[in-house]
């Protein structure tokens, strides 16, 4: 009677710690379920019965970050699983956004996460976790906030510093030794088809540029050829009046007139052009108002052509910097000027 008292003693204080490590009653029809309790259990022999006898242990909300191959390891409970998950951190690459991203993906009932200092204040998602292992600081998971302890940093010399950084820069070399010539022939091929592309179509708008210079440079010729033959029709007029019908007393005056109008034609022509009335200038005026007037006509888009021309030049230049390796770090400005 003695051990059938015990056992039943055992089986009874079992059934108590699993109620009490499943749940805890809080009303008549509603139970609460202990989601941050931890449950254990462990088998006892006593002669030829056996006695299960459970515990019940509260998980801690520290967490310690622990290095392993290099990267520090994350374990974190996750509140749907109620398991711990670990998290691979890439201190350099990622960021706190990322972080907490990883952590929303890994579990869809996480409402809410986010990260603060030791201060409670929140860290910005632009924030490297490099800069975030350096301290400890706090993870707000829904309504859980756990203790993150990153472990201390060894103070850095300045001579490892430098070796460092050294490190970093034949890397850097090594990696643009590896990849320069495939992203130059990639950006080169590029370059090429957008070339041959605003050629193709600027080629229409060349030929009828062409046309349009010829039509308005011949009518500017033929201006200029009709200004002459004027003048010398004028100076035989001139000529013949003076020597056959009237005297040089009556033709005095009336050259003197037509010499000041001269002067006045000229001087309006400056008022309204602000420009000298010099010859080079007078033809390329007029051949400029021949082609803008056949370019209407013809339905010339101008702008459209300066832009092409625009941006056949840029990447032409590109390409001319692309080609030579030692006008790749140099701004555009310094390889104008040398040409």
């Amino acid at each position: 009677m003695v051990l059938f008292g015990s056992i039943v003693k055992l089986h009874v204080a079992a059934l108590r710690g699993a109620v009490g490590c499943a749940a805890v009653k809080t009303s008549r029809n509603q139970v609460k379920i202990l989601s941050r309790v931890k449950c254990s259990r462990q088998l006892v022999h006593w002669g030829p019965y056996k006695a299960v006898l459970y515990s019940t242990q509260a998980l801690s909300n520290d967490i310690m970050v622990e290095y392993r191959h290099g990267l520090p390891i994350i374990s974190l409970p996750l509140p749907s699983w109620r398991e711990r998950c670990q998290f691979s951190i890439k201190p350099m690459l990622m960021t706190v956004g990322d972080f907490l991203h990883y952590i929303r993906d890994e579990d869809k009932g996480i409402d809410r996460a986010t990260i603060l200092n030791t201060d409670g204040v929140q860290v910005s998602v632009t924030t490297t976790m490099d800069t975030l292992l350096m301290n400890n600081f706090q993870l707000l998971i829904n309504d859980i906030t756990y203790n993150v302890h990153p472990p201390v940093r060894e103070v850095v010399s300045r001579e490892h510093v430098t070796q460092m950084e050294d490190v970093k820069t034949i890397v850097h070399r090594l990696h643009v030794a590896l990849h320069l010539p495939t992203h130059q022939l990639f950006k080169e091929r590029e370059l090429l088809d957008k070339l041959a592309d605003i050629k193709q179509q600027l080629h229409p708008l060349e030929e009828m540029k062409s046309r349009l210079i010829r039509k308005a440079e011949a009518r500017t010729t033929r201006l200029l050829w009709a200004g002459l033959a004027i003048l010398s029709v004028q100076g035989g007029a001139l000529s013949w009046l003076t020597w056959w019908v009237y005297s040089w007393d009556i033709m005095e005056p009336v050259t003197y007139f037509i010499t000041y109008g001269s002067a006045i034609g000229f001087y309006s022509y400056f008022i309204l052009t602000k420009q000298d009335y010099v010859y080079p200038d007078f033809k390329d005026r007029q051949f400029l108002h021949y082609f803008y007037r056949g370019a209407k006509r013809q339905r010339f888009d101008v702008e459209k052509y300066n832009k092409l021309r625009e941006e056949l030049a840029m990447v032409e230049q590109d390409l001319k910097r692309l080609r030579e390796p030692l006008e790749l770090q140099l701004p555009i400005k310094q390889i104008e000027g040398k040409e």
